[in-house]
């Protein structure tokens, strides 16, 4: 039988420092936070709030684990893919051994305009763990409404982006991307490739960020957006006060809440009889069909002519349409399919 754990030190260390103390420990442990996706960035930001004690942290997340996940998802290991359980579940599993004191609540679910002010009720800051700009800017539209903070975060190959979001005191994702790129137009992680580091410095920072506004030290916070990219050791901290100028935003300045109404989004139909899905952009673009058949000729067998792509991927494929329709083959499930175009499309 074992030993009872003595908690009482758990989280010395962190209280010894002082901008947090054990008034900021308790505060923590009082604190609610939504991570939304649960891959690279999501598990490690899940990861380094439970270990923080943050009293309450629920994970939500559509996918399932893959072998090429390992890579860079540090709280998951071979088991966990073989197992075959959703991320949100995996993470929660092992995050309840690492700190039993902590509520860790799993939600395997697609996040939609729809649920995401049921998914977010009651939390204090919101973490991004996604993969696509359509997600983010759905969770951008619900924080400048509800006057919810939130922290953006990205890694692309060697570079990654973190971006604190406080309406009414800092710019939002809206005053940088104020739509998302064309299907295909922008690399992505599986184009691309993630370096694994890079994903741990952005969640890192990400984390710094919550605890601060957790704890309510605003004027500890970034204002701008951090770039890094280790492979060139270049650090940057982008000023987007100019963006965030009276007039220029619709969201922070205007309160124009499309992807939170449901006015843009993607659009997904399973289409009758052919387990195959649909998939609509929400914002149509003409896309450079030669560019993208080179892209995703490293993901597996690619032919095309002036009006699709189609590429094999595994045991789907992919057809892609000039106008940025996709139709994804060998599923019938909405979700799946919108995560494997966000994967090769960035959409």
């Amino acid at each position: 039988m074992s030993t009872p754990l003595d908690h009482s030190s758990r989280y010395s260390r962190q209280e010894r420092f002082a901008p947090i103390g054990a008034d900021g420990q308790r505060r923590l442990a009082e604190s609610t936070v939504l991570v939304v996706g649960c891959g690279a960035l999501g598990s490690v930001s899940a990861d380094l709030l439970v270990r923080a004690g943050v009293g309450r942290v629920r994970i939500v997340d559509r996918d399932f684990l893959e072998l090429s996940n390992l890579q860079r998802q540090v709280l998951f290991d071979e088991d966990d893919v073989a197992a075959g359980l959703p991320k949100s579940v995996t993470a929660a599993n092992k995050l309840r051994r690492i700190n039993s004191q902590v509520t860790i609540e799993p939600v395997v679910a697609d996040v939609t305009n729809e649920n995401l002010a049921e998914l977010a009720a009651g939390v204090d800051v919101i973490v991004d763990g996604t993969d696509n700009f359509e997600t983010r800017l759905l969770l951008n539209d619900f924080s400048v409404s509800e006057g919810r903070p939130w922290v953006y975060g990205g890694c692309l190959a060697a570079e990654g982006q973190v971006l604190t979001v406080v309406p009414g005191e800092t710019a939002c994702l809206t005053c940088l991307v104020p739509e998302p790129p064309a299907p295909g137009g922008a690399a992505t992680c599986d184009s691309a490739g993630v370096l694994g580091p890079a994903v741990n410095l952005v969640a890192s920072v990400q984390v710094a960020e919550v605890l601060k506004l957790l704890l309510g030290q605003l004027d500890t916070i970034s204002r701008r957006l951090l770039v890094v990219d280790l492979w060139s050791n270049r650090v940057r901290q982008l000023d987007l006060s100019a963006l965030h100028a009276p007039g220029e935003c619709p969201t922070c300045d205007a309160r124009q809440f499309p992807w939170l109404e449901g006015r843009h989004g993607s659009e997904t139909a399973v289409l009758c009889g052919r387990n195959a899905v649909q998939v609509r952009p929400a914002v149509a673009k003409k896309v450079a069909l030669d560019t993208l058949a080179s892209r995703l000729a490293s993901e597996g067998e690619v032919t095309s002519n002036p009006f699709l792509v189609r590429a094999k991927i595994g045991k789907h494929t992919l057809t892609v349409f000039q106008d940025g329709r996709a139709i994804v083959s060998g599923t019938d499930d909405p979700a799946e399919a919108r995560s494997l175009v966000a994967r090769h499309l960035g959409a």
